[in-house]
């Protein structure tokens, strides 16, 4: 018993190690792959003699603020607009594209309510508690049509967190977190293996969700 103990420790200490080493490497390898993109005689390894492990990744950076720049300005926003009415326009290729924009848009905006809290919610019944996170505030219709303070939230499912449903539930049955959404993201793809550090007034946190106060 001992022996299967050490063995599992070792096992545990090795197995994200390697893991992590082998997602980078096979992210960088994918990257490096972006030079063939650049004419042969041009490329790195023709022009130095030698090749550089992970060029490919800084190529990616810079592809990526060179398009964030573009696409910031009015030129890059229509050439945008005229790509995505293209791509609207194709069944399958549509359907993909517009979901993945739309909640990455979501989880990678810094303003607005949107993926900032982290909470429990009781479902699918009582007694039992999924992570969630809020998406927004009311909805005035569903608010009137339900008589009850309810709110937009996400509920992830596990291993692939990016998908999932939302519900409407009642802001009062909702518990905040004090976790990050990094933490609880990590939490929700690990299958609750990988649990965020304890902190201090944690249970103080963790209240029903409060109204947002308004300007009078």
């Amino acid at each position: 018993m001992r022996l299967r103990r050490y063995l599992v420790a070792g096992l545990l200490v090795w197995l994200p190690v390697g893991v992590t080493i082998l997602v980078f490497k096979v992210l960088l390898d994918l990257m490096d792959r972006l030079l063939f993109l650049i004419p042969a005689a041009y490329r790195p390894e023709t022009v130095l003699g030698f090749r550089i492990p992970g060029l490919g990744a800084l190529l990616a950076v810079i592809v990526l603020f060179a398009t964030g720049v573009l696409g910031a300005n009015l030129l890059g926003r229509r050439l945008v607009v005229w790509y995505e009415s293209l791509l609207n326009r194709i069944p399958l290729v549509r359907t993909v594209y517009g979901g993945v924009k739309n909640f990455a848009s979501v989880v990678l905006n810094d303003r607005g309510p949107s993926f900032k809290k982290v909470l429990l919610i009781e479902y699918p019944s009582k007694g039992l508690y999924r992570i969630a996170f809020q998406t927004g505030e009311e909805v005035p219709e569903i608010v009137t049509a339900t008589g009850r303070d309810v709110v937009p939230v996400f509920v992830p499912t596990s291993p692939n967190a990016a998908s999932g449903f939302v519900v409407f539930a009642p802001r009062a049955e909702l518990v905040e977190l004090s976790m990050s959404v990094e933490e609880a993201l990590k939490l929700v793809i690990s299958l609750g293996v990988v649990v965020p550090e304890a902190r201090d007034g944690v249970a103080a946190a963790a209240a029903p969700l409060a109204h947002p106060q308004r300007s009078p």
